[in-house]
């Protein structure tokens, strides 16, 4: 009975992933697909048909399920499309899983990848422009940031520039880049995640908590970024 439950949830899965790839064949062929997880494998357990693997994402760490696949602690597994089952239980281990995603993708090898793209895409070039602003009141300047990041991490701090990129959506976030004509050798783009709606062109002044070395993948790391950050324009 199970095993039928089984069959329907990944058939689901599977119709969802399929509408998932047609709108990543509708989107530019450069990009890297922001839906996408890279996980680590904690721990797999193989039933019949199936394989359960502990994963761990970033900080976080929980369970995945899917068709059978040969899988070791420390590979690396990418998946998209998922479906959480709450307090889920497995008659074949005697086990209930508080939380349980069971995804019909899992793969070894980068979505990206087997797409023909470049499997670890770097972060979009960004021009230094010319702009002055003046800094906000009670704020600092992009130059300032860079060059005494150390001192400036995880307090809260205003910076006000010109919006320089958008994009939008992201990790259930907005990425906006900013400039405001000051740097700190190479270093003039502020990147920042925020939950506000800003628009290219724009100069808004932004107050949020600064942290550094952040890796989110794919090339996707940030010697300094302002997180959670509050716009006002």
């Amino acid at each position: 009975m199970q095993n039928k439950f089984l069959i329907l949830l990944f058939l689901l899965i599977a119709i969802l992933s399929a509408c998932t790839k047609k709108d990543e064949r509708n989107q530019p062929q450069t990009q890297a697909n922001p839906n996408v997880h890279q996980v680590v494998a904690q721990e797999a357990i193989q039933v019949s048909g199936y394989t359960y693997v502990k994963v761990k994402e970033g900080d976080k760490e929980y369970w995945i399920a899917g068709t059978t696949l040969d899988v070791k602690e420390g590979e690396t597994l990418y998946y998209t499309t998922a479906m959480e089952m709450k307090n889920f239980e497995s008659k074949e281990l005697k086990r209930k899983f508080e939380s349980i995603l069971f995804i019909d993708n899992v793969s070894k090898i980068p979505p990206a990848s087997a797409k023909g793209i470049k499997a670890s895409p770097q972060k979009p070039t960004i021009e230094k422009e010319n702009v002055t602003v003046a800094p906000a009141a009670d704020g600092i300047t992009i130059a300032q940031l860079f060059a005494n990041a150390n001192s400036y991490t995880n307090k809260t701090v205003k910076i006000k520039g010109k919006v320089i990129k958008v994009n939008s959506a992201i990790m259930k976030t907005n990425w906006v880049h900013i400039q405001d004509g000051t740097s700190s050798g190479s270093d003039f783009d502020l990147t920042i995640t925020t939950n506000d709606i800003v628009n290219v062109g724009d100069i808004v002044t932004f107050e949020g908590k600064i942290s550094m070395n952040m890796d989110f993948g794919y090339g996707y790391s940030y010697k300094v970024l302002m997180e959670d950050a509050k716009a006002k324009k």
